[in-house]
């Protein structure tokens, strides 16, 4: 399920601050606060913020772990789909150029994304649940 999320103060769809949204709302901080705590690991590992690196360093430091779905089914995960199988937790999902929050499972956005498939998420709590058909990936292969 998707709900529209944007915290940017300015209240527009400016392009390349989901990094930022994202940890607000995983976080459970402002947009200010996460902008920040990004742009301070950024410079001290002289990389941008939104880089991965850069993202997984800030999760990281705040209990995070990460995981990847998958490798016999990798294009099998949609965020939509992983929000369906998983209802419940904190997760920062990274797809193709772009970061979001699923929170309980919901999509937190200021887009919907849910389309989106996953390359590897961030979680707090509970590992996520990647659920295979076995159909998949015998189409997969």
């Amino acid at each position: 399920m998707y709900k529209e999320y944007n915290p940017n103060p300015v209240k527009s769809n400016r392009v390349d601050d989901c990094s930022v949204r994202a940890l607000t709302k995983a976080l459970n901080i402002d947009w200010e606060t996460a902008y920040l705590m990004l742009a301070s690991a950024g410079f001290a590992m002289g990389d941008m913020m939104h880089s991965n690196d850069v993202i997984g360093s800030v999760l990281r430091k705040n209990g995070f772990k990460r995981d990847f779905p998958p490798s016999n089914c990798p294009d099998c995960f949609t965020v939509e789909r992983f929000c369906t199988i998983n209802p419940e937790g904190n997760f920062v999902v990274f797809s193709q150029n772009h970061t979001a929050s699923v929170i309980d499972g919901v999509l937190y956005d200021s887009w919907d994304s849910s389309g989106n498939t996953i390359l590897f998420v961030w979680y707090k709590g509970e590992e996520p649940a990647f659920e295979i058909i076995e159909e998949e990936t015998e189409d997969a292969v």
